[in-house]
């Protein structure tokens, strides 16, 4: 894994090229502190850091053909390039590297831009053709690896963090407050803008092509999940499961250099911690809090004796927790409020002590329907077969009702999917969000948003809409993109083995029974799981990851740094600082559960003075 940086140069001299792409590669070195280097030519620049993890001795970058005059730079792994390199090979094409990296580069001459289609694992990539004058890049399927470009003025910029972008010298850095109403509503943005106007991200699934004659970008998706549901045993889908996680992991621990894993309490990292441990000596790491109630790190302990694998733990403080914020929200490139985000940063500080490569368990949740939310599916399903306008009567009837058993299914029983969802107003509804924002012109009604992501998802059961919502959403928005960040951060390679092409064509026939039960989540993967893991692992409730943050709000200290922060001039630039102030007294004082609304905010304010200060 690695980090790379460039731009379609419009006329720096080669010293200032030089000195240009130095300085954006430096700012992403924790990417790749084994390497740095760069290629210069008259239309384009690269700058590639790099973390050296197969083929040590070789598979430099950027890497040159000769022949072709094409150029690629390349972060992630491919894990089926030693099939693709066979198949080249037959077909004539001569290698000098052991490398993935050139297995895309010859890939791309045969294959043209449906190479991404061939291409198994995590990866991000841009190909300079100077013969044809033009830039192609490409995302992986899921968004595991991230690419940004900025693009204004004829200028074209880009790279794997926002952050290595910065630094070029015609790149107008300006905050994009009309994404507030998102973030303040989701936590995230729905589309590939970001918080820096004029830098978007490329999105999950799509390569570009960005022609430098005409200065025109053109993306396609080449990648959108579908659920062709069949027919099948309970045993025949737990052997296909089995079979496939297996394969994936082992494709995952393909390295030249120790390979760990991460540990939770869940069944997803006990799962494939388990079946690693099966294929070749590994060690675990796992994090916890100082306060007990809110830490498992003793599940870990056990679990990791059970299968006599050696685990590492480290438990975190409150000072640790908010002491390590500034940090981490510069790594984020944007705001993630997600409390989760500081624990990993930690438990992948740990790891990157002794190990350059860490297993982990992302992704199974959204594959094989592990939230509980996506419970509320089964009853929802059957109350939408009641005539509309009854449910909206019974709705209207239940919101004047006292708070009651039954109450909230009935008020959300009457709205439509992309309403019921949980991520809409998950932060401040679209009422607070008036009273937040100073300037009401930039709150929005997000619903269409979300809208347009539902009316695309090929299943219309209420399961497969949600997961397929999480997968364009929660998923590279929150999941992965803290887990490259906080793991890049320490220079720690993290692989998924759920999110790989096999696992989810596997994932993706089973049908919502399968998935969902009356109170079980997963139920197709904690039975494959069973296999191997003793039931009470296989069958343990998610919890994700909870906090002491509530409280930790209410100490002096703490409250102080928050209350302090909202009266920055940003806060007063644009939210009401009255407003603020009550949703902190309110918290520190019991009266309401505001913990994550102050998060939010006080995440953006610290965010907003690492990059704009």
């Amino acid at each position: 894994m690695c980090g790379f940086v460039g731009y379609c140069n419009t006329g720096f001299s080669e010293s200032n090229n030089q000195r240009i792409i130095k300085e954006m590669a430096d700012t992403i070195k924790h990417r790749g502190p084994d390497d740095e280097s760069y290629y210069i030519d008259d239309s384009m620049v690269f700058g590639f850091r790099r973390l050296a993890i197969i083929d040590l001795e070789h598979g430099k970058q950027p890497m040159t053909d000769t022949i072709t005059e094409r150029v690629l730079q390349f972060n992630g792994e491919i894990y089926n390039y030693q099939e693709i390199r066979a198949f080249l090979e037959e077909k004539g094409y001569v290698f000098e590297t052991e490398s993935d990296t050139e297995v895309i580069l010859r890939g791309y001459d045969y294959f043209g831009e449906k190479i991404v289609t061939q291409l198994r694992g995590m990866f991000a990539f841009v190909i300079w053709d100077k013969k044809a004058n033009k830039l192609f890049g490409a995302r992986d399927h899921f968004g595991i690896k991230p690419l940004y470009y900025y693009q204004a003025d004829g200028e074209f910029v880009f790279g794997s963090e926002i952050k290595g972008l910065l630094p070029h010298p015609k790149l107008k850095k300006a905050f994009n407050e009309t994404i507030l109403a998102d973030y303040l509503s989701m936590e995230y943005t729905t589309d590939q803008t970001t918080f820096f106007k004029d830098i978007y991200k490329v999105m999950p699934g799509h390569y570009f092509c960005y022609d430098l004659t005409n200065k025109e970008m053109s993306t396609t998706r080449y990648f959108d999940p579908v659920y062709p549901i069949q027919k099948q045993t309970r045993e025949e889908e737990t052997r296909k499961i089995e079979q496939a996680v297996e394969e994936s992991v082992s494709a995952h621990l393909i390295a030249d250099v120790e390979v760990g894993s991460f540990l939770s309490s869940g069944v997803d990292s006990s799962y494939i911690l388990k079946t690693a441990s099966e294929q070749q000596n590994i060690q675990s790491f796992s994090v916890g809090y100082e306060e007990e109630k809110f830490s498992e790190l003793s599940y870990s302990t056990d679990f990791s004796d059970s299968i006599a694998v050696k685990n590492t733990s480290r438990k975190i403080s409150a000072d640790d927790f908010m002491n390590a914020i500034p940090n981490i929200q510069y790594h984020m490139d944007e705001p993630l409020s997600n409390p989760s985000a500081i624990p990993l940063y930690f438990v992948a500080q740990t790891a990157s002590e002794k190990v350059k490569v860490v297993l982990s368990g992302e992704g199974a949740d959204e594959l094989f329907g592990g939230y509980n939310r996506y419970l509320d599916a089964i009853p929802y399903s059957k109350y939408d077969k009641t005539p509309r306008r009854i449910r909206v009567s019974l709705a209207k009837l239940a919101k004047k009702m006292p708070a009651m058993k039954g109450k909230r299914f009935l008020v959300r029983g009457a709205l439509p999917i992309e309403e019921r969802n949980f991520r809409i107003d998950y932060v401040f509804s679209f009422n607070e969000r008036n009273q937040l924002l100073k300037n009401q012109q930039l709150n929005k009604d997000l619903h269409q948003e979300t809208k347009k992501i539902f009316e695309k998802a090929p299943m219309k059961d209420e399961i497969h809409e949600m997961m397929y919502f999480d997968f364009h959403t929660w998923l590279p928005y929150d999941i992965l993109l803290k887990a490259d960040r906080m793991s890049m951060a320490n220079s720690l390679e993290l692989r998924v083995p759920f999110l790989d092409k096999e696992v989810m064509k596997v994932a993706a026939t089973l049908p919502s029974k399968d998935l969902i039960q009356k109170n079980k989540t997963k139920v197709a993967l904690r039975e494959t799981a069973n296999k191997k893991l003793a039931e009470h692992v296989a069958n343990k409730p998610k919890l994700g990851f909870p906090s002491p943050l509530a409280e930790w709000i209410k100490r002096e200290d703490i409250r102080a740094d928050i209350q302090f922060a909202f009266h920055t001039d940003f806060a007063k630039t644009y939210f009401d600082q009255a407003y603020l102030d009550q949703l902190l007294e309110d918290h520190c004082a019991g009266k309401k559960a505001n913990m994550r609304k102050i998060w939010s905010v006080y995440t953006l304010i610290v965010w907003y003075y690492q990059f704009f200060d």
